[in-house]
C-alpha cells in the first residue's frame, strides 16, 4: 500500500553517505567505464532511467550519476542491475574492479588489500579505536574533527572506505583478529555520548566473535610496552608478515623477519600487560553502563 513511502526510503538509501565521489585518475577511469557499460545495457533493454531505477530500487537521479561516472556503484546495485537487465553475470562481474574505487587514497587501498589477505591481524591503539572496530558514526566524527578540515565529500569517501574494510569480519576462513585498546579510547566521547554508546555496543558484539579478541589496557597500568604509540602486525598464510610501529624503525612499515620479531615482542608484552579478553568485555560493559 505505502508505495510512495517505500520509494522514499529507497531514494534515501540510495543517497546515503558513501555514494558521492569525485573520481580521479585510474579510479575515475574505472568508474566512468562501468557507468558507460551500465548505460549501454540499459539502453539495449529499452528501459528509461526512471524505469530502471524503479526496477533496481534506487532513484532516477542516482542512475544518471552512476552512468556518467559521478558515483561509485555499490555491489548490491550492480547485482540488481545484472538481474534486471539480464546481463548473465557480466555486470555483476564488474564488482571486483569497482571495489578498488571505493578506497579514496592509494595508501588506504593498499592497507585494505593487506588486511584482506592477512591470516592474523594484531593491533594496539592509544588514541582512537582501531578503524576495523569503528561504527560509521564514530568514524565520521573522527574525520570531521580533522584539522585542516576535510571537505564534506572527502569525509564521506573516507567513511565509506573505512566501512568497506569491515568485510574482513565476514571472510571465510576467518582471520584471527586481536585488538588492544587503551582505556581512554573507550571513554572519550567521540561524536557525543550516543555515538560512544553505539560504539561500545559494537565492541561487545564484535568481541564475542570466535576469531576476535579485544583487550583493554587499563589507565592505572602506569608503565607498559605501548607507551611508544600505535602498533600493528599483519601475518599471512605463507609465513610472511608486515608491521608498523610509530616508535620503531622511523615509523615506516617493515617486513624484515628480524624487525618483525621486535614488533612481535613488543606486542606480546602489551597483550600480557592488558586485561584478558574476558576481563576486557566485562570492563567494556561496565563503561557502557557508565556512559
Amino acid at each position: 500500500m505505502a508505495v510512495d513511502g517505500e520509494h522514499a526510503c529507497e531514494d534515501e538509501q540510495a543517497d546515503e553517505p558513501g555514494w558521492d565521489v569525485t573520481p580521479e585518475g585510474e579510479v575515475g577511469a574505472v568508474v566512468e567505464a562501468v557507468g558507460r557499460q551500465l548505460k549501454l545495457w540499459r539502453e539495449a533493454s529499452g528501459m528509461r532511467p526512471a524505469e530502471f531505477g524503479a526496477a533496481v530500487g534506487y532513484g532516477e537521479n542516482l542512475v544518471y550519476k552512476v552512468e556518467r561516472g559521478a558515483r561509485i556503484p555499490r555491489p548490491e546495485f550492480l547485482d540488481k542491475a545484472d538481474q534486471v537487465l539480464g546481463a548473465g553475470g557480466k555486470i555483476a562481474a564488474m564488482k571486483a574492479d569497482v571495489a578498488e574505487a571505493r578506497y579514496p587514497k592509494r595508501r588506504l587501498r593498499e592497507l585494505a588489500k593487506l588486511e584482506a589477505q592477512a591470516a592474523e591481524v594484531g593491533a594496539y591503539g592509544n588514541h582512537n579505536l582501531h578503524g576495523l572496530l569503528q561504527t560509521e558514526e564514530y568514524a565520521r566524527a573522527l574525520f570531521e574533527m580533522r584539522r585542516p578540515a576535510y571537505p564534506e565529500d572527502e569525509v564521506e569517501r573516507a567513511v565509506a572506505a573505512r566501512m568497506a574494510r569491515r568485510s574482513i569480519f565476514e571472510r571465510s576462513p576467518a582471520p584471527a583478529l586481536v585488538f588492544v585498546q587503551e582505556e581512554v579510547t573507550l571513554r572519550r566521547p567521540i561524536g557525543g555520548r550516543m555515538v560512544l554508546r553505539q560504539q561500545l555496543e559494537r565492541l561487545l558484539e564484535v568481541g564475542k566473535l570466535r576469531n576476535v579478541e579485544i583487550q583493554v589496557m587499563p589507565t592505572d597500568c602506569g608503565d607498559h610496552a605501548g607507551m611508544g604509540g600505535r602498533i600493528q602486525v599483519l601475518k599471512f598464510e605463507d609465513g610472511s608478515a608486515v608491521g608498523h610501529d610509530e616508535s620503531q624503525f622511523g615509523g615506516r612499515p617493515v617486513s624484515d623477519p628480524r624487525e618483525i620479531r621486535v614488533l612481535e615482542l613488543r606486542y606480546g608484552t602489551i597483550r600480557a600487560q592488558a586485561f584478558t579478553p574476558r576481563e576486557s568485555l566485562a570492563f567494556i560493559e561496565q563503561v557502557l553502563g557508565e556512559t
